[in-house]
Parts: C-alpha cells; sequence; structure tokens
C-alpha cells in the first residue's frame, strides 16, 4: 500500500468507506492490542489499525489501552505502575479470563509489523504527543499515522509544535465548530471523528458530510460499542448491524456518506459492504 496520496483520495476511490479495526482484530482466546490481533486485522482487509498507547514507569511505550489492565490483566497495577519488564512478563487475559501466552506488545513492535501496510491510528496520543511522536518518526511511519486529540488550544498548540505534518484529526461531538480555524493552522488537518446521539445532529447530517468533502476533508463514524449507556453513532452499530442487517448500521453511516467506519467485526463489515 502506497501512502503517498491523501487519505480522502483514498476513500473517494474506493467508493466505500474506509474500514478501521478498533484494536486489531480479537476474540475467544486473541486479546486484543496484541500483534497477532493486528495480523489478522491486515488479512482481513483492514485500511486502518487503530491501537493505543500506554507509559510504563520507567518510560517505555506499550500498544496498550491504559485503565483497561483491571479487565485484561488483572494484576492490581496499570501500566504506568509497573516496569517496563513487568509490562513484559504479564499474560494478557482472553475473553474468558484465562491466562494466555500473548504479552503486551511495545509500540515499536506494533509499529514494524505494520509498517508500508495500512494506515494507523494512535489513540491515546494526546497524553504523550512529543514522545509518541519520537517513536513515530523514529519508526517511519509518519506517512501511515493517523493521530487525534481533543479540541483543546494547548493540545493544538503542541501538536503545530511537534507534528504539524501528521495526519490530524480531531474528535468533535455533535456540532463542529473547528474546522475553518483548524484549516488555518500549521496542522495537517485530514477531517473529523464525528461523536453524535442523534442522526439530527450537524456532524451526523450528509449536509455537514457533504460540505467537508467539498474542502477535501474525510468524517469518520464508530460503530464500535465501548458501552453501552455510550453509544457514540446513535445507534448505527456493529450490534444493530449483526442484529438486524449490514443496513440497519454499517449501511446507514455508508449512506450518510461517512468515509470511514471503525468497526469490532471487521470481516462482517466488510463483506456487507462489499456487497452492495
Amino acid at each position: 500500500m502506497g501512502f503517498e496520496n491523501k487519505i480522502f483520495e483514498r476513500a473517494q476511490k474506493k467508493g466505500s468507506p474506509l474500514l478501521a479495526a478498533h484494536r486489531g482484530v480479537c476474540g475467544a482466546n486473541i486479546p486484543c492490542n496484541t500483534l497477532l490481533s493486528y495480523e489478522i486485522a491486515v488479512a482481513q482487509g483492514a485500511d486502518i489499525v487503530e491501537l493505543d498507547v500506554a507509559k510504563s514507569a520507567d518510560g517505555q511505550y506499550f500498544a496498550f489501552h491504559p485503565g483497561m489492565e483491571y479487565a485484561y490483566l488483572k494484576t492490581g497495577k496499570t501500566v504506568s505502575e509497573m516496569t517496563a519488564d513487568e509490562v513484559r512478563s504479564v499474560a494478557i487475559l482472553n475473553c474468558d479470563e484465562a491466562k494466555t501466552h500473548y504479552r503486551i506488545p511495545t509500540l515499536d513492535q506494533a509499529f514494524s509489523l505494520l509498517k508500508d501496510k495500512v494506515f494507523i491510528n494512535v489513540d491515546k496520543y494526546w497524553t504523550d504527543i512529543e514522545g509518541i511522536t519520537e517513536k513515530i518518526r523514529r519508526a517511519g511511519v509518519e506517512k501511515q499515522v493517523i493521530v487525534k486529540t481533543a479540541i483543546d488550544d494547548a493540545l493544538l498548540k503542541e501538536v503545530e509544535r511537534v507534528a504539524p505534518d501528521l495526519m490530524f484529526m480531531p474528535l468533535v461531538r455533535h456540532t463542529d465548530d473547528v474546522t475553518d480555524k483548524l484549516l488555518e493552522r500549521n496542522i495537517n488537518f485530514i477531517g473529523v471523528e464525528a461523536l453524535f446521539d442523534k442522526l439530527s445532529d450537524q456532524v451526523a447530517t450528509k449536509r455537514y458530510i457533504e460540505s467537508m468533502h467539498d474542502k477535501g476533508l474525510i468524517v469518520w463514524g464508530n460503530a464500535i460499542v465501548y458501552d453501552e449507556r455510550e453509544v457514540i453513532s446513535a445507534g448505527l452499530t456493529d450490534d444493530i448491524s449483526l442484529e438486524k442487517g449490514g443496513a440497519y448500521g454499517w449501511g446507514k453511516l455508508r449512506e450518510l456518506g461517512f468515509d470511514v467506519i471503525q468497526t469490532d467485526w471487521l470481516l462482517a463489515a466488510r463483506l456487507y459492504l462489499e456487497s452492495l
């Protein structure tokens, strides 16, 4: 896969939403955010692999979702409280909370595996913009990486300072009042990740998405469900797509014009969208 063209051009050429594999493709005995989960995502046709970043007590970077230690490790410690050697030694639990032989990969290992294969969405980038940017550059994946932060002036200034060339996508909720301002900043602004509760929210409407396309920008939607108490795509989820049919979730996101769909069910979503 070449990464010379803008991701907007890639999405337009494909004619169907790009698919982002949330934390790779995992399930049963294979935990998320492992090297195998990323390999499976690539094999199943992901356009983008999303991964998380956590930092150990002695400053080493790992591909792990901070705050999820209670679910996947049950060590009584967070990654940030462990040394790198401790992190490497911990067995990740499977979906039945049984220990596996899988270990938390370093961020370097994740980048090495995914280099020149897919776009990489680095989540939790805002936790250490300068340090994570340095790891991105050392790995030589600058053209593949998409980074995100909330709309916060201090964070945006840090992106301008250390990563003006990296593809940047802010998280916007309900209403987008930042696009024109971001286009004026020294940031490689490529579009927004839209979080919405209702289909009437500005960022979920066809009119808004078409206006972004007119500017050469993309809109990212989430079919994933972190928590049923906080669905971030007005019910257009993986769950409804699998329960009632793709037209109720993935298909609706496509119909609205979303350029990227993040999913936990990559293969099912891909097969559905390819059938249209």
